[in-house]
């Protein structure tokens, strides 16, 4: 279901870290670090994509809102998966960075005007407010929320 209001993707930039801790507590080494999904990440890649590319996504609302133009860079999520550090078992300093990270997040967006949430990254697939990264980035924590209870359901019982 798409988050209709700001008040709704802020809440879900800010919740995101609890609902993953939850969604991942107790797991084991195996656990994390196996592709249960033919084809798909780990849990623990998830985890350390989120973390990396949520850096990336606030770095972007920074310089959207601060430069006189700002262009977005490309990069490749799925290399960037295949890092020792993006398959490490150990997820604590993933959801460390997300813990601080997403409510440095909600705390700026809760304090936008409405001309803020209007400025505009360019992209190779399109002109985004900041309203509308919000939004993708919002869904995009729920999304991986989605993905590690795939892996879930892929495991041996």
């Amino acid at each position: 279901m798409p988050m209709e209001t700001r008040a709704e993707m802020i809440a879900a930039i800010r919740n995101l870290p609890a609902q993953l801790r939850e969604k991942v507590s107790g797991l084991t080494v195996e656990q994390l670090t196996t592709p249960y999904n033919e084809g798909e990440w780990t849990i623990a890649q998830n985890v350390h994509h989120l973390a990396d590319t949520h850096m990336v996504c606030i770095r972007r609302f920074k310089l959207i809102l601060t430069s006189p133009e700002f262009h977005f860079t490309p990069y490749d999520v799925d290399a960037i998966a295949e890092y020792p550090d993006a398959k490490d078992a150990d997820i604590e300093h993933s959801l460390k960075i997300l813990d601080g990270l997403q409510a440095r997040w909600a705390i700026l967006l809760e304090n936008l005007n409405d001309e803020e949430w209007g400025k505009i990254g360019y992209s190779q697939r399109g002109d985004l407010s900041i309203e509308e990264l919000a939004r993708i980035y919002a869904q995009h924590g729920l999304n991986h929320l989605i993905q590690i209870q795939d892996v879930f359901d892929c495991m041996p019982a």
